[in-house]
This record gives C-alpha cells, structure tokens and sequence, in this order.
C-alpha cells in the first residue's frame, strides 16, 4: 500500500461518519481485555475496520481491549474538529497516548527545497494551525512532509533551504514543547521525487538544524526499500530519531508477510531504550476479518520482550 493509497483509505473512513454514529458509539462489553503490548504499536483507523467496526470510537476501544495502549492518524487534520475532540477524549479515557499526524503535506510541490515564498509561507501556515490540532489531541508530535525536490537546484540548495525552513519550524515548535518528525520516502517504489529520501540526508538535516524539536521518523518500511542495512542505520542516526513506523516489503503489508526480520530489528529498538511510538503505517496480507486476525497475531509474535 502506498502512502496516497494509505491516506484515501483513511479519508474513505472519514466519510463514513456522515451521519454522526460517532456519538453513538458502541461499547465491547464481551471482548476479555489482552495483556498490553510492550512497544507501544500506534495503529491508524482502518487496518482493524472488519473486526472493530467502522466507527472510529469503536475501533479505538477495540484496539484499547486488545492491548494496543497508543493510536496515530497520519491525516486528522482533516477531520471535523467535534470528531477530532472525540477522538481525542476516547483516547485519555482509556489511558491511551495519541502519535502523529501530518501538519503539512504535498507530493507535487516543492516547499521545503526551494524558495518559493508562497510555497514557504503556505508551510509555516499549516504548522502553526498543527499546534493547536497537537494541544487539541495532547500529543507532542506533528510529521511534517518536505515535499518535493527541485531537479534545477544544485542539492546543496536544496539542503540548505531545507535546514532554514526547519528552524522557522523548530522556533514555531519550541514554546509548545512540540517535536516535528521528517520521514524519509522511498524513491523506487513508492514517491519518486520526493526531497528527503534517505536516512543519512535526514539526519544530516537534523543536525543543521540543531534542535530537539526536529526530528527524523524512521519507516522501517521505507528504509529497508531505500537503503537497506537496517540496524546499523538506526544506530548511526539514533540520537535524532524520535519516532517509528512498520510495515513489511515487499506489498507494505503487516510484520511476517515479507522479508524483514521485525522480531530482532523491534527486540533492537526495545533493547537500546526506545518506549516511543511505533506506527502500524501498513495494509493487510490478506483481506476482511481473517487478515486482520492475523495482522493481530503477527504484533503479538513480534512484541519485544
């Protein structure tokens, strides 16, 4: 699943809620409540739909039962501000934590690697509209995406427009104790073009920046497509990585379908500390109730220990 298709489906799901069944929620009152995961997996409305329901309450309290303690929606911004309050507040009543959303977004444009200053100010715009969705779902964390590359502009631009940008951001942050989080796209499937694409120039930005409050969210599905050589990548970078996401290769689909080894790269990631967000960023294997059955069980095989 790509991330355009990823988002669609997460819009499609938003457009369920027409006719309001958000408030009528319904409780799962049969369901015995799982012993909670040890990473703090971030699943995303949708991957659990057929065995949850289509309400996005319903999803949350059934994740909640299942032993996920941490929820993400990579476009809330998009939601009417009354369902995100709703979300939000299911989310504290249960003792759950809220992960990312994306503050700012393109896939045509080229915003952060240029110097277009309509492209520039439409960033800084979004980012500040970010701070009162993060305050709104009491989390510290907005992904921002860094848009397109500008094949005309010598690279080293390109990076140096990028790191000013970010500053302005890290400066917009800074007061609310926000941390935006930059993810690295893969070029040879998925986003071809876009500007930031490897976990080395991620990190180089970073420290451009020089600030606790930019970030590098580290896919793991993106990565091993891009670069490859996963764990010694993540410990080069680790000191600027703040969050995570999964999803198997080859198809982006749940931990065992492909090629990666997730029990030992999470048992990695538990072992040297990190208790942050893990976003569940990926389809099913298979689809209907039975695929996300077994999306379930493939977390519990791979939950660190």
């Amino acid at each position: 699943m790509n991330r355009r298709n990823f988002i669609q489906t997460g819009l499609a799901s938003g457009a369920l809620l027409a006719a309001n069944p958000i408030i009528a929620a319904r409780e799962f009152t049969s369901i015995q409540r799982e012993t909670p995961f040890n990473m703090k997996f971030s699943p995303d409305f949708g991957l659990f739909a057929d065995v949850a329901g289509k309400n996005v309450l319903d999803q949350i309290k059934w994740a909640y039962d299942q032993g996920f303690r941490a929820w993400e929606n990579t476009m809330l911004k998009n939601r009417p501000v009354a369902e995100q309050e709703a979300i939000s507040n299911q989310i504290q009543k249960l003792g759950m934590e809220f992960g990312q959303f994306v503050g700012t977004l393109t896939f045509e444009d080229v915003t952060f690697a240029g110097r277009d200053e309509e492209q520039r100010k439409k960033v800084l715009d979004d980012v500040k509209k970010s701070v009162e969705i993060a305050r709104r779902m009491n989390t510290k964390i907005v992904h921002n995406v860094l848009g397109m590359s500008d094949p005309k502009l010598p690279w080293d631009f390109q990076m140096a427009n990028a790191i000013e940008l970010l500053r302005q951001i890290a400066e917009i942050y800074e007061p609310h104790g926000i941390t935006m989080v930059m993810e690295p796209m893969n070029h040879k499937i998925d986003h071809p073009g876009m500007f930031l694409h490897t976990v080395p120039q991620a990190y180089a930005l970073a420290k451009g920046v020089g600030s606790p409050h930019v970030k590098i969210l580290f896919d793991i599905y993106h990565v091993q497509i891009q670069e490859g050589n996963l764990i010694p990548t993540m410990d080069y970078a680790w000191d600027e990585i703040a969050y995570f996401q999964m999803g198997d290769t080859p198809g982006r689909k749940e931990p065992g379908s492909g090629e990666i080894h997730y029990q030992n790269v999470l048992q990695h990631i538990h072992d040297k500390g990190y208790r942050g967000f893990v976003g569940l960023e990926h389809g099913t294997s298979k689809s209907g109730a039975e695929g996300e059955w077994i999306t379930l069980k493939a977390y519990r095989a791979v939950d660190p220990k």
